[in-house]
């Protein structure tokens, strides 16, 4: 509950969006952790762009904020890779793709502002910093795409750019 309230302070969820703009939430639990997100998209031209992205991790004792917030980013950035690149395939049981050079990372041109939120609130567990904040960001990411487009998506990776 507390991962989603301050999701709903920090991005507003209760504020009505302009036309043709959509939020989508989404929060993940496990052992490791646990994180939420909110994702703001807009429709353009026959796809969306992505507005903004607030990250909330609860962390409980934190050792190091900076190193926090560089590991929500990290799997942010990770995460949008996995929704709207092209992935992995596999042929014949081989991977088709080697290294970065033809499985790209999204570049920072194409990442759009990301504000992490920190919940510390003490106790004697040390929780994870990078697992937890890449599970809840492409559900969130697909609900705001349905609440901009009433488009659902199904399979990932998509094109982002030619959504409707």
């Amino acid at each position: 509950k507390n991962v989603l309230m301050k999701l709903k302070e920090v991005s507003g969820w209760d504020k009505p969006l302009p036309a043709g703009w959509g939020r989508g939430v989404a929060q993940y639990e496990f052992f490791a952790g646990l994180a939420g997100n909110v994702v703001v998209v807009s429709k353009k031209d026959k796809g969306v762009k992505i507005e903004k992205i607030y990250s909330v991790i609860d962390m409980g004792t934190v050792v190091n904020p900076d190193t926090v917030k560089g590991q929500v980013e990290g799997a942010v950035v990770m995460a949008l890779t996995a929704a709207i690149k092209g992935g992995i395939k596999f042929d014949k049981g081989q991977t088709l793709q080697s290294n970065f050079h033809d499985n790209p990372l999204v570049r920072i041109n194409e990442l759009p502002e990301v504000e992490v939120h920190i919940i510390a609130n003490g106790g004697p567990v040390i929780k994870g910093a990078g697992e937890p904040g890449l599970p809840p960001f492409a559900p969130a990411l697909c609900n705001a795409i349905f609440a901009a487009t009433g488009k659902r998506i199904r399979r990932l990776p998509f094109d982002i750019k030619t959504l409707v």
